[in-house]
């Protein structure tokens, strides 16, 4: 399975994107803006990282971004605003600005996410190549 991360603004303290599944742009994401790779208030780097299954004590099941320089703990998971993310991504299924940049329907993108690629976990490699349009 092949996850891209499109990053296409910075707007306040976030970076917004779009995530791509095979191909097909399938979520929202919002993540930190870029702060140097500074770990729990930066997104991370641009490049290709390859993604597993990963239980955390905090989300529960979900899935783990690997080998990021530098940092570790990097989840996809739910949540609205860039004071969610510490560094991770965060999905959704539209954009909101009532006074604050947000994604919206987070649990319902999250688990449509999480469904859509466990189904591919032990069965073929999962990679994430981030790049940034800004």
């Amino acid at each position: 399975m092949n996850l891209k991360l499109v990053r296409f603004t910075e707007y306040g303290n976030a970076s917004l994107g779009a995530l791509l599944v095979d191909g097909w742009p399938e979520f929202c994401t919002l993540e930190d803006r870029w702060r140097e790779n500074e770990v729990g208030k930066s997104c991370i780097p641009e490049g290709i990282y390859e993604v597993d299954l990963y239980n955390s004590k905090r989300f529960g099941p979900t899935f783990k971004v690997l080998n990021v320089p530098d940092r570790e703990g990097i989840l996809f998971h739910w949540g609205n605003t860039e004071r969610d993310t510490t560094g991770c991504i965060l999905l959704g299924t539209r954009y909101s600005n009532s006074g604050e940049v947000a994604i919206r329907e987070s649990m319902k993108a999250f688990t449509r996410f999480f469904e859509q690629t466990r189904q591919v976990v032990g069965k073929e490699k999962i990679t994430l190549t981030v790049v940034s349009a800004v």
